[in-house]
């Protein structure tokens, strides 16, 4: 079976999920959803998929020829210690990855959309990057020179991030003794959060002890509640405008520096460098007084896009489910139809009532 594959499976359950968090939060009284945010998240997540599987063959392609040409050792994927082991050092490379994506601006640029919605629920986990593939794999080709073998590092890949759909909810508080090992929904929501004494802080896939160990982490403070979204607000649905928002201003930027130094310097500093001025951004940023991109859209326009997406949700699934089978051109295709589809939801749930 296909990771494509074991996603469709476990599309049920998320949404299973997703409904249940948002029953409790209206039985709270404590709601988190937004129709326009989770549509956007939801297919960003769909588009991730999409675009996993154009680029699988580049990504899981690297690493079977490293592991192939280049590993010390050929790890037996019989011994269940050499998938715990897997699992617990791609963990610590993800952590890495997942820090260097918050700090470096090349990085950034594939990983900020995760960030970019304003609210925090489990449509949010589903927002996933369409551009990651570029650069994350040369983080996890330690593992392919240690010899772990390809399915191995396919398998806890896939665990690690389906670990992390859980901690996107605020309807679950502190957990006591689990929040210092482990990420979770309270380490979770600090990360995702602007406030200064959260910025960039709890990277964890699945446990928290590397931030303990590294300086990263920040422990959720019942004085300063969580404001979520990116500090460079995207203010908009577009699928295409979240994944190029940061490439967008790191291009604009090259062009206004002068010194080639300095254009090549932008995409390893963090993304709000400037020469001469270092990478402090807005000081007395106060996240408390900005308002949410919600425009409000006609009965009709919500309706609209809500079955469009429910009609693309079900082409995804049919071609996730099959695509092993098709050749690029239709992968491409496919891909190329499902933006046009979501940027006409985008369209919908922007167009303002007057």
């Amino acid at each position: 079976m296909t990771e494509a594959q074991i996603i469709v499976l476990a599309t049920p359950v998320f949404f299973l999920l997703i409904g249940l968090e948002y029953l409790v939060g209206r039985w709270r009284g404590r709601q988190t959803y937004r129709l326009n945010d989770a549509l956007s998240s939801i297919s960003l997540g769909m588009l991730s998929q999409v675009v996993g599987v154009l680029t699988k063959l580049f990504t899981l392609g690297i690493y079977t020829w490293v592991f192939d040409h280049a590993a010390q050792w050929r790890l037996d994927p019989g011994a269940w210690w050499v998938w715990l082991t897997g699992l617990l050092l791609y963990d610590f490379l993800y952590y890495w990855h997942h820090r260097l994506g918050h700090t470096t601006a090349l990085l950034w640029a594939a990983h900020a959309m995760h960030h970019q919605s304003e609210d925090y629920n489990l449509s949010t986990a589903l927002r996933q990057t369409g551009s990651g593939w570029l650069v994350g794999w040369l983080f996890y080709i330690p593992m392919a020179l240690l010899g772990f073998p390809p399915l191995v590092f396919a398998v806890v890949a896939l665990v690690d991030l389906l670990y992390q759909f859980w901690v996107h909810t605020q309807q679950i508080d502190r957990l006591g003794w689990f929040d210092r090992w482990f990420c979770s929904p309270s380490n979770h929501r600090v990360h995702h959060a602007v406030n200064d004494p959260y910025l960039d802080r709890n990277f964890g896939g699945i446990l928290v002890i590397w931030d303990r160990l590294f300086g990263s982490f920040q422990e959720e403070l019942s004085n300063e509640r969580c404001v979520y979204g990116t500090r460079d607000a995207l203010a908009h649905w577009s699928p295409w405008r979240a994944n190029v928002q940061v490439y967008g201003q790191l291009l604009r930027k090259m062009r206004a520096v002068p010194r080639w130094r300095d254009k090549l310097r932008l995409w390893w500093e963090p993304a709000h460098w400037q020469p001469g001025h270092g990478a402090r951004i807005a000081p007395g940023y106060d996240p408390h007084q900005r308002a949410l991109f919600d425009p409000k859209v006609s009965r009709t326009n919500a309706w609209l896009a809500s079955s469009l997406f429910l009609a693309v949700l079900g082409g995804v699934a049919v071609f996730l489910w099959h695509a092993h089978r098709l050749g690029p051109i239709e992968q491409i295709a496919v891909l190329m139809g499902l933006l046009a589809s979501q940027s006409l939801i985008a369209r919908l749930l922007t167009s303002i009532r007057t």
